[in-house]
Protein backbone atom coordinates (compact mmCIF):
# COMPACT_ATOMS: atom_id res chain seq x y z
CA UNK A 1 0.00 0.00 0.00
CA UNK A 2 1.12 3.34 -1.10
CA UNK A 3 2.27 5.29 2.13
CA UNK A 4 -0.74 8.16 1.49
CA UNK A 5 -3.29 5.61 2.30
CA UNK A 6 -1.50 4.42 5.29
CA UNK A 7 -1.28 8.21 6.58
CA UNK A 8 -5.01 8.93 5.42
CA UNK A 9 -6.27 5.23 7.33
CA UNK A 10 -4.34 6.38 10.48
CA UNK A 11 -5.72 9.75 10.13
CA UNK A 12 -9.36 8.24 9.78
CA UNK A 13 -8.24 5.97 12.64
CA UNK A 14 -7.29 8.79 15.33
CA UNK A 15 -10.78 10.90 13.92
CA UNK A 16 -13.14 7.50 14.46
CA UNK A 17 -10.98 7.00 18.43
CA UNK A 18 -11.88 10.18 18.89
CA UNK A 19 -15.29 10.10 17.88
CA UNK A 20 -15.38 7.00 19.82
CA UNK A 21 -14.14 8.92 23.01
CA UNK A 22 -16.49 11.59 22.62
CA UNK A 23 -19.37 8.87 22.52
CA UNK A 24 -18.43 7.85 26.06
CA UNK A 25 -19.73 11.40 27.49
CA UNK A 26 -22.31 12.69 24.43
CA UNK A 27 -25.57 11.46 24.65
CA UNK A 28 -26.39 10.06 21.24
CA UNK A 29 -23.48 9.14 19.81
CA UNK A 30 -22.22 5.97 19.62
CA UNK A 31 -19.06 4.15 21.31
CA UNK A 32 -18.76 1.08 19.51
CA UNK A 33 -18.70 1.44 16.32
CA UNK A 34 -16.58 4.18 16.06
CA UNK A 35 -13.69 2.26 18.08
CA UNK A 36 -14.60 -0.57 15.41
CA UNK A 37 -13.93 1.86 12.66
CA UNK A 38 -10.78 2.79 14.02
CA UNK A 39 -9.71 -0.56 14.41
CA UNK A 40 -9.96 -1.40 10.72
CA UNK A 41 -8.16 1.90 9.98
CA UNK A 42 -5.75 1.39 12.39
CA UNK A 43 -4.91 -2.30 10.33
CA UNK A 44 -4.53 -0.64 7.45
CA UNK A 45 -2.45 2.46 8.34
CA UNK A 46 -0.69 1.30 11.43
CA UNK A 47 -0.44 -1.97 12.93
CA UNK A 48 1.42 -0.56 15.95
CA UNK A 49 -2.04 1.65 16.52
CA UNK A 50 -3.99 -1.65 16.19
CA UNK A 51 -1.81 -3.37 18.36
CA UNK A 52 -2.41 -0.89 20.76
CA UNK A 53 -6.16 -0.95 20.47
CA UNK A 54 -5.90 -5.30 20.11
CA UNK A 55 -4.31 -4.85 23.79
CA UNK A 56 -6.43 -2.18 25.23
CA UNK A 57 -8.39 -3.83 28.94
CA UNK A 58 -11.40 -1.75 27.81
CA UNK A 59 -11.73 -2.13 24.11
CA UNK A 60 -9.27 -5.10 23.16
CA UNK A 61 -11.69 -7.78 23.75
CA UNK A 62 -14.69 -6.17 21.78
CA UNK A 63 -12.29 -5.35 18.99
CA UNK A 64 -10.49 -9.01 18.67
CA UNK A 65 -14.22 -10.12 19.04
CA UNK A 66 -15.31 -8.32 16.12
CA UNK A 67 -12.47 -9.37 13.95
CA UNK A 68 -13.14 -12.70 14.77
CA UNK A 69 -16.72 -13.06 13.84
CA UNK A 70 -18.32 -9.19 12.19
CA UNK A 71 -21.75 -9.29 14.74
CA UNK A 72 -22.36 -8.08 18.20
CA UNK A 73 -23.84 -10.51 20.81
CA UNK A 74 -27.41 -9.32 21.29
CA UNK A 75 -27.50 -8.64 24.85
CA UNK A 76 -24.18 -6.15 23.86
CA UNK A 77 -26.33 -4.17 21.39
CA UNK A 78 -29.50 -4.49 23.70
CA UNK A 79 -27.21 -2.70 25.90
CA UNK A 80 -25.57 0.00 23.73
CA UNK A 81 -29.32 1.32 22.83
CA UNK A 82 -30.65 1.18 26.53
CA UNK A 83 -27.93 3.29 27.51
CA UNK A 84 -28.12 5.14 24.69
CA UNK A 85 -31.68 6.39 24.84
CA UNK A 86 -31.27 6.24 28.72
CA UNK A 87 -28.77 9.01 28.30
CA UNK A 88 -30.13 10.99 25.33
CA UNK A 89 -33.84 11.04 27.15
CA UNK A 90 -32.34 12.60 30.31
CA UNK A 91 -30.58 15.02 28.66
CA UNK A 92 -33.66 15.98 26.52
CA UNK A 93 -35.20 16.38 29.85
CA UNK A 94 -32.95 18.50 31.29
CA UNK A 95 -32.74 20.49 27.48
CA UNK A 96 -36.37 21.29 27.90
CA UNK A 97 -36.32 25.21 27.37
CA UNK A 98 -33.83 24.03 24.51
CA UNK A 99 -35.61 22.74 21.65
CA UNK A 100 -32.97 23.21 19.27
CA UNK A 101 -30.60 20.92 21.65
CA UNK A 102 -33.19 18.31 22.15
CA UNK A 103 -33.63 17.93 18.48
CA UNK A 104 -29.76 18.02 17.87
CA UNK A 105 -30.24 15.05 20.72
CA UNK A 106 -32.57 13.19 19.11
CA UNK A 107 -30.98 13.10 15.89
CA UNK A 108 -27.71 11.58 16.88
CA UNK A 109 -29.63 9.24 18.87
CA UNK A 110 -31.19 7.79 15.73
CA UNK A 111 -28.68 7.94 13.96
CA UNK A 112 -26.47 5.82 16.40
CA UNK A 113 -29.48 3.62 17.14
CA UNK A 114 -29.72 3.17 13.30
CA UNK A 115 -25.87 2.07 13.27
CA UNK A 116 -25.96 -0.14 16.28
CA UNK A 117 -29.06 -1.84 14.55
CA UNK A 118 -27.65 -2.58 11.39
CA UNK A 119 -24.36 -4.41 12.78
CA UNK A 120 -25.28 -8.29 12.67
CA UNK A 121 -26.25 -10.17 15.87
CA UNK A 122 -23.71 -13.04 16.70
CA UNK A 123 -25.95 -15.89 18.96
CA UNK A 124 -24.47 -18.39 20.97
CA UNK A 125 -22.61 -20.32 18.42
CA UNK A 126 -20.48 -18.47 15.64
CA UNK A 127 -23.34 -17.74 13.23
CA UNK A 128 -25.10 -13.91 12.07
CA UNK A 129 -28.21 -12.99 11.83
CA UNK A 130 -29.08 -9.67 10.29
CA UNK A 131 -30.87 -6.44 12.56
CA UNK A 132 -32.46 -6.95 15.84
Amino acid sequence: MKPIYKILFTLSGVLALVLGLIGIIVPGLPTTPFILLAAYCFAKGSQRLHQCLLNHPWCGALIRDWERHRSLPLRLKYLAIGLMLLMSGLSIWQLSSKPWAQVSILVVTLIGAITVIRIPIRNRGTERTKGL
